[in-house]
């Protein structure tokens, strides 16, 4: 991940299928499809028992820039397709073979992009390209599914796809516009800041609007239309320590409507507070390796649970043989403290009234976006589920993402973590000094800010994830005083970790951002409060120091523009 409440249900009912006055792209898709699910096939070889066609429409509208200059400003447009096409049936088809959407015998693999002008040719052109060649590649990889089921001596205990309702959601058109100018005025103004300070020798600003449209439609009879709309922010400071190592850190805003950016004041004031703290994280004390009890932030927390409880209840993750089963076959079982409760929930637009980047109605294999609780009262409850089986679940609800060129998988939309052991934020920070003085060690560390993390969920490697902090204090057994550190990472293992947690507070938080994983890059959310862990392992960061630049910035004169 480089980077509420609002609950409703979403009915399974059949509605008309209208498209908009202008919207062409619906009807057009549905034609070709239906074309080829009646007619696609090679003699002598099965017919798809599926297909699926998807195409996103997109407007993004950015300005960026730095030293009170725009340095890009810019409206882009683009339409791309993607095609599911499967032989077999439910039970097993093509899509067990971990290469079909790699297939080298095909020597020709036709482009994804369809025309942003109103083109119904030129979409069902792309389309019947795009489907002809997914079909041959899924008969190949069915003889491959099929040769390999020969000498598999398991038992087959799941289907390849689940059986779904036909579900149709069309939402209405909405008018976007983005207005740039202004935003190209604050730009420069906000960046401006960051000249006051001549150890920053590099930062950025930059505003992003995004408006995305997806179409899906199925042989199953699903149609759906979805509009969504992105705002976002960001301010990015970076200097060099006196040892030659990195220091940056930045600040960011997400939103679902263009209010939700901030005002010129408050991003200026954000952008002061950000020069200061990176100023600071120059004169900190790198931290070396130990193991100390640790209390995280609200955000930080989000994304401790993002990397290590959240991927591994990806349901996907529990069928392949590559991947590590953290917590495969342990519905009902303890995994957790008992006084922790996991949901994820895409429905939920904001949470006290901070947007939600993980909100969606409906999945990208058309299936309604649903509430799922993972673990309760510690106890694993279930998976997150795309339309790909897994034992005990057999069916979607509605967690099957992709960013548009992969096939969807389940994944994280807005994890929410809730605890019943609450305590006061003051308490907390006792706790944690408690704590370490009861373990006898020499600090602890209170993290208040990450960048993001990774973790390794396959069988091959360890079952790992590392957290990086970028805002973290060291705080002293014997005075309580916090001292700001930097250069370090959490690391562990997820089991040990999470059943280490003793507390947690009683403010909850917010974290937006993007998930990259297998299929692709999804804005997702994850809402926590702050944690206090018996220990947590620290290793020191990636160490590569540069000299400084040789020169001090240069001065333009007064009078002129800077």
């Amino acid at each position: 991940m480089n980077k509420y409440v609002v609950a409703f249900a979403i009915l399974l009912i059949s509605v008309p299928v209208t498209a908009g006055e202008n919207d062409w792209i619906l009807p057009a898709m549905t034609a070709e499809l239906e074309r080829n699910s009646a007619q696609l096939q090679l003699d002598g070889y099965e017919l798809p028992y599926f297909m699926s066609v998807t195409v996103r429409n997109l407007n993004r509208s950015y300005v960026s820039g730095k030293a009170g200059a725009v340095f890009q400003s810019a409206d882009v447009k683009s339409r791309f397709a993607s095609v599911d096409v499967r032989v077999g049936d439910y039970s097993m088809d093509s899509s067990e073979d971990p290469e079909e959407f790699f297939n080298l015998n095909q020597k020709y693999e036709p482009n994804n992009l369809v025309p942003i002008d109103e083109s119904e040719e030129g979409l069902r052109r792309v389309l019947w390209l795009l489907m002809d060649y997914r079909y041959k590649s899924a008969l190949m990889s069915f003889l491959t599914v099929k040769a390999k089921a020969v000498n598999d001596p398991k038992e087959r205990k799941v289907a390849s796809l689940s059986k779904e309702a036909p579900y149709k959601h069309i939402e209405p058109e909405k008018e976007w516009k983005f207005d740039r100018k202004p935003w190209e005025s604050i730009v420069r103004k906000v960046s401006t800041v960051f000249l006051d300070y001549d150890e920053i020798f590099d930062s950025s600003v930059e505003v992003a609007a995004v408006s995305l449209t997806r179409y899906m439609v199925n042989s199953e009879g699903s149609r759906v239309r979805t509009v969504d709309n992105y705002y976002q922010m960001f301010i990015t400071a970076v200097a060099r320590a006196d040892d030659g190592l990195l220091v940056q850190d930045s600040v960011s805003y997400y939103g679902r409507f263009e209010k939700d950016l901030p005002s010129v004041a408050k991003a200026e004031k954000d952008a002061r507070e950000l020069a200061q703290r990176v100023l600071a994280l120059r004169l900190a004390e790198v931290l070396e390796p130990q193991t100390v009890p640790v209390l995280m932030s609200p955000q930080a927390t989000g994304v401790f649970f993002h990397e290590t409880v959240g991927h591994r209840l990806e349901g996907f993750r529990q069928n392949s043989d590559e991947e590590g089963h953290t917590f495969k076959g342990q519905l009902g079982q303890r995994i957790l403290p008992e006084f922790i409760d996991i949901y994820d929930d895409p429905g939920m637009l904001d949470w006290e009234g901070e947007s939600l980047n993980g909100y969606y109605k409906v999945d990208d294999e058309g299936v309604p976006g649903s509430r799922v609780d993972l673990v309760e009262k510690g106890r694993l409850k279930g998976f997150l589920m795309g339309r790909r089986p897994v034992e005990g679940v057999d069916k979607s609800n509605g967690h099957g993402r992709s960013d548009g060129y992969q096939r969807p998988v389940g994944r994280m939309a807005t994890l929410v973590v809730k605890a019943s052991n609450s305590v006061t934020d003051g308490e907390l920070k006792q706790m944690l000094l408690d704590e370490v003085r009861r373990q006898g060690k020499p600090y602890g560390i209170i993290i208040d800010t990450i960048a993001g993390g990774v973790t390794n969920t396959s069988s091959y490697g360890f079952q790992a994830y590392k957290g990086m902090p970028r805002v973290a204090w060291r705080v002293d057994a014997e005075t309580g005083e916090a001292t700001l550190v930097r250069g370090f990472e959490v690391v562990g293992t997820p089991l040990s970790s999470i059943n280490r947690i003793l507390a947690t507070g009683d403010k909850y938080g917010v974290f937006n951002g993007y998930c990259g994983a297998e299929s692709g890059l999804v804005p997702v959310s994850a809402v926590a409060p702050a944690m206090l862990f018996a220990e947590m392992e620290t290793q020191r960061g990636s160490q590569n120091p540069e000299r400084p630049q040789i020169l001090k910035p240069p001065v333009v004169p007064k009078g002129k523009k800077r």
